[in-house]
């Protein structure tokens, strides 16, 4: 399985997928409902999450990163598959367990204001967590802690008796990642924390995340679709497309050489910001439309738009594969 890596190498798996599939079933008739299909919105994932690294995971909207993070959460029961994180598979945990696991696994959402309870105060939405996880009687430790969060995301204490709608967007995203780090985890999902703000605000928050993952030695799953923040911020990048994932690299090295050729096409869709080098430079169109993932493709699930299938690609689904030190892809038909 997969488990590249740009940390140092003595670096340990905190987090370790193994061909997890999630599959949402489809239903028919108003009254006797009846499963007719399945969504396989995720089928089949591995990878590995060293300790102190960021991963990206990257693909186009559906192809089934958020349904990724949610299983990592809690918040969806896989279909098939295992989780381990810290060594344990967390589908096996139940009570107490699962309440300790949540206190090291946190996220920090997309839309800053729906993430936000709006009939709570600032100060109450970060103390939440605290409230359920300390002990309830010591509140001048919760009010201080709360400050504390507010100032270490750049906040003044203040806006703690302030509600979301008081706030901008950006404020609103600290007081999200000031939630996040209340319980002080290891481990935080970050399913497209800057997507939603403005560019300049975006450069601010990933600063932020940088800092404090160094100060705290923080380990992220950073799932975006802005491959310049992805390569900015991640240590290493995994491409997903329909539930698969098709590539996994070192940042420089995926972004400087793809292998797949749907990691290539999606790479020369970004735009260039010089002119001239946009006017001259090749594209690779993708043609023809995404797949449905109620009836994927027999065998490579991107043989239908794929410039290198072959027969053999619409027969049998091609596995992850080393390519070089760190570097795998899901293609039979490219070499190393």
């Amino acid at each position: 399985m997969p488990d590249g890596s740009t940390v140092p190498a003595s670096s340990e798996a905190i987090l370790e997928l193994k061909d997890l599939k999630k599959h949402f079933p489809v239903t028919k008739g108003a009254f006797l409902r009846r499963q007719v299909g399945q969504v396989k919105a995720v089928d089949g994932v591995s990878f590995t999450v060293r300790r102190g690294e960021t991963l990206g995971l990257v693909g186009e909207s559906g192809c089934g990163k958020t349904t990724v993070s949610k299983c990592i959460l809690k918040l969806d029961e896989p279909t098939a598959g295992e989780i381990h994180y810290e060594g344990e598979n967390i589908a096996t945990l139940d009570g107490d367990a699962t309440r300790a696991f949540r206190r090291h696994v946190q996220a920090v959402f997309q839309d800053p204001y729906s993430s936000l309870n709006p009939r709570m105060k600032v100060g109450e939405i970060i103390g939440e967590p605290l409230y359920i996880h300390w002990d309830r009687r010591d509140r001048p430790a919760m009010e201080r802690r709360v400050r504390e969060l507010l100032d270490i995301c750049g906040l003044s204490g203040a806006l703690a008796e302030r509600y979301p709608h008081e706030m901008s967007g950006g404020q609103r995203q600290r007081v999200g990642i000031a939630r996040a780090l209340a319980l002080q985890p290891q481990f935080i999902v970050c399913d497209e924390a800057v997507s939603a703000l403005d560019v300049s605000i975006q450069a601010q928050i990933i600063s932020l995340l940088e800092d404090l993952r160094d100060e705290f030695g923080l380990t992220y799953l950073f799932i975006g679709h802005d491959l310049s923040v992805v390569r900015h911020l991640c240590h290493r990048v995994a491409v997903m497309y329909l539930g698969k994932l098709v590539e996994l690299a070192d940042c420089d090295e995926l972004f400087d050489n793809p292998k797949h050729p749907y990691t290539r096409a999606l790479l020369a869709a970004v735009p260039v910001p010089d002119p001239d080098i946009e006017e001259t430079r090749s594209h690779e169109v993708i043609g023809g439309e995404v797949p449905s993932p109620i009836n994927p493709p027999d065998g490579c699930v991107f043989n239908p738009r794929c410039p290198l299938a072959v027969d053999r690609c619409r027969q049998a689904i091609p596995p992850l594969r080393a390519l070089g030190e760190g570097h795998w892809a899901a293609c039979t038909e490219i070499g190393p």
